[in-house]
């Protein structure tokens, strides 16, 4: 087995990274490896994520505030995640959620996400 390059390694600053501005005053900032991508959210209490669905399995951490999630197509579940806390979305389960509080919203994703590398990702921008 081939030794991994040490000259692979990046390093970021999230105060570094310009956020990008998607609905409502949600912004967005992301790193992205090869097998994993991280992206801070911040929601203003009201801001609301569109139901949606995607390949990728989706952790959920909380820094701070809180995201009241639905789960299913018909909403079959309903979970409050607060700060200090994680929710794991498994491949391709719809989920919607509500800021309920200004919130900082920490999401890791195996793959990482194309639709939110290539802006395709209309669920988040009307």
């Amino acid at each position: 087995m081939a030794t991994p390059n040490a000259n692979a390694v990046s390093h970021h600053r999230w105060d570094d990274i310009p956020a990008e501005p998607m609905k409502g005053t949600i912004t967005r900032k992301l790193v992205t490896g090869e097998r994993l991508m991280i992206a801070h959210v911040h929601l203003k209490k009201g801001d609301d994520v569109p139901r949606h669905h995607h390949e990728n399995e989706q952790l959920t951490y909380i820094i701070s505030g809180a995201l009241h999630f639905w789960f299913g197509e018909n909403d079959e579940r309903e979970i409050v995640v607060r700060a200090g806390e994680v929710v794991v979305i498994p491949s391709n389960v719809p989920h919607r959620a509500l800021a309920l509080e200004d919130t900082l919203d920490c999401d890791i994703f195996n793959p990482p996400r194309i639709d939110w590398l290539t802006g395709t990702d209309d669920y988040l921008r009307r």
